[in-house]
C-alpha cells in the first residue's frame, strides 16, 4: 500500500483512480456474448457454460426440492445465522414501506402517488470465488416486500446457502448460469429462463458491462455496481489492527477490488500497514487480497476538513469512520453508498447482518446512485383526481398555458368540459 502525503486538489483524481478496465475494452468481449444469448437463447447458454465454466449443462433450472432441501446440507449454526440475517434485513426494509398522502393542490384537485411492485425482476448472485448468499437475501427480502410476481434468480454456484436463501425468500425460479450470459438470459428470455423487467445484483466489470449493455435494450437495472471498495478515515485514536481487519475484508473480495485509507496521523498509517502485512499472512485468500492491495492508498491529510473533502470526491462504496466524533463526520459526508460509524461498526455487517442493503454503488457512482433499497423494486404511480369544482380552477390555468404551447388540442380538452 502506497502513502501519499499530503496530496494537492489537481493530484486526487489520479490518487483516486479505480482499477477498471476501459468501459470500450470490456464491452468488445461482452457484446458479442449479450447478443448471442438475445439470438441463439439456451443453445448459446449451453455453449457459453462449457467454454467458461468448463461445464455440461442439458438443464438449467435448480429442482424444486433441491431448494427445499438445501437446509438439510447446511450447518446448524449457519442455518441460525441466515435465519437471524433474514429477520433484521427484513426488519430494515419492511419500515420503508410509507403510506402516501392525498394532496389537494387547489380546491378540488387531488394528486396522490401508489407503489407497485414490479412484476418480473431477475437477481444475479456472484459465484465464481466465492458463494455470495448473503446478496440473495439483501435482493430477495425487498422483492418479497415489494410483492414482485415473478423473481428469476441466476448463479454459476451450486452452493445449498444460496438455494436456502432463496427459499426463505420464496424464490423458486433458479438457474444455474453465471456471467455475462446470465444477465443476457434474464433480459431477453430464453426458453429456459423467463425474460425479466428489471435486474438487480453485483459482480465483476465483464457482469456490470453485460448489465449496462441490456439496459440499451430497455431491461432497467439497479445501477453500475462492479468491483467492491472501502474507504476509511482513521484518527490518532484508532485502532490499526480495527482498520487493517477492515481493509481487507474489501481486498479479499477479489484482485479488482480497491481499499483507501485516510488519516491526519502518521503513525497510524504506519502500524496499519504494519498490522495489514501480519493479518495478510493468516487469510486464506491472502493471494487475491495482495493483488487488491496493489491497487491500493494510504493518504496522509493536514486536517479532517481535507479528509473529509477527498472522501467526497472518492465516493466510496462502503465508507467506514475510525473517528472520535463519527457522526460529525457523517453529517458532512455527501458521497458514499453506505457509512459505517465507529471503531465497533465493521462494514462486514453491514454486508451480512446489521439489516442495510450491501448491494451499492462502486466506481464513483455514489455521487448519484443510491444503493438497493425497497424503493428499488417498486413503481411510483401517480393518480389524481378532479371535481367539478376543480377543473373550474384549474381548466382556465391549462387552457392559458396550452394556447401559448400552440397545443390547441390540449386546450379543447378542457374547454368542452368548462363549457359543459
Amino acid at each position: 500500500m502506497n502513502i501519499f502525503e499530503f496530496p494537492k486538489k489537481e493530484q486526487y483524481a489520479e490518487i483516486l483512480k479505480r482499477p477498471t478496465m476501459s468501459f470500450d475494452e470490456i464491452e468488445q468481449k461482452v457484446r458479442p456474448i449479450i447478443l448471442e444469448v438475445k439470438e441463439k437463447g439456451d443453445e448459446a447458454l449451453v455453449k457459453f457454460a462449457l467454454e467458461f465454466d468448463n461445464i455440461l449443462l442439458d438443464n438449467f433450472k435448480v429442482d424444486l426440492s433441491e431448494i427445499q432441501n438445501a437446509k438439510q446440507l447446511l450447518d446448524f449454526e449457519l442455518v441460525k445465522a441466515i435465519d437471524q440475517a433474514f429477520d433484521n434485513i427484513y426488519t430494515f426494509h419492511k419500515a420503508q414501506l410509507i403510506s402516501e398522502n392525498v394532496v389537494e393542490t387547489m380546491p378540488g384537485v387531488k394528486c396522490w402517488r401508489k407503489s407497485v411492485g414490479i412484476e418480473k425482476v431477475g437477481i444475479y448472485i456472484p459465484g465464481g470465488s466465492a458463494p455470495l448468499f448473503s446478496t440473495v437475501l439483501m435482493l430477495g427480502i425487498p422483492a418479497l416486500i415489494a410483492g414482485c410476481k415473478q423473481v428469476v434468480l441466476c448463479s454459476p454456484s451450486n452452493h445449498p446457502a444460496i438455494y436456502y436463501a432463496a427459499h426463505k425468500c420464496g424464490i423458486t425460479n433458479v438457474f444455474r448460469i453465471g456471467g455475462s450470459q446470465a444477465i443476457a438470459a434474464m433480459a431477453f428470455g430464453t426458453v429456459s429462463v423467463p425474460k425479466v423487467y428489471k435486474i438487480f445484483g453485483p459482480g465483476n466489470q465483464y457482469v456490470t458491462s453485460a448489465k449496462q449493455l441490456v439496459n440499451q435494450f430497455g431491461t432497467a437495472i439497479d445501477m453500475p455496481a462492479g468491483p467492491s471498495e472501502v474507504a476509511v478515515l482513521a484518527d490518532y485514536r484508532a485502532n490499526p489492527a480495527f482498520v487493517a481487519s477492515d481493509l481487507l475484508s474489501q481486498a479479499e473480495h477479489g484482485p479488482d477490488s480497491q481499499v483507501i485509507l485516510v488519516s491526519d496521523d502518521l503513525k497510524i498509517i504506519q502500524a496499519t500497514i504494519t498490522e495489514l502485512e501480519k493479518q495478510l499472512e493468516n487469510l486464506p485468500r491472502k493471494d487475491i487480497a495482495k493483488l487488491a492491495l496493489h491497487n491500493s492508498k494510504a493518504i496522509l491529510v493536514e486536517n479532517m476538513a481535507v479528509a473529509v473533502e477527498i472522501l467526497n470526491d472518492y465516493a466510496a462504496e462502503h465508507l467506514i469512520l475510525s473517528v472520535e466524533n463519527p457522526q460529525d463526520i457523517a453529517d458532512k459526508i455527501i458521497n458514499a453508498g453506505s457509512i459505517f460509524l465507529g471503531d465497533y461498526t465493521p462494514e462486514s455487517c453491514g454486508d451480512y447482518a446489521s439489516g442495510t442493503n450491501h448491494t451499492l454503488p462502486t466506481n464513483g457512482y455514489a455521487r448519484a446512485y443510491s444503493g438497493v433499497s425497497l424503493d428499488s423494486f417498486v413503481k411510483k404511480i401517480t393518480l389524481q383526481q378532479i371535481s367539478k369544482e376543480g377543473i373550474m380552477n384549474l381548466g382556465p390555468i391549462v387552457e392559458k398555458m396550452a394556447e401559448a404551447e400552440q397545443l390547441f388540442a390540449h386546450k379543447n380538452a378542457v374547454t368542452v368540459r368548462l363549457k359543459s
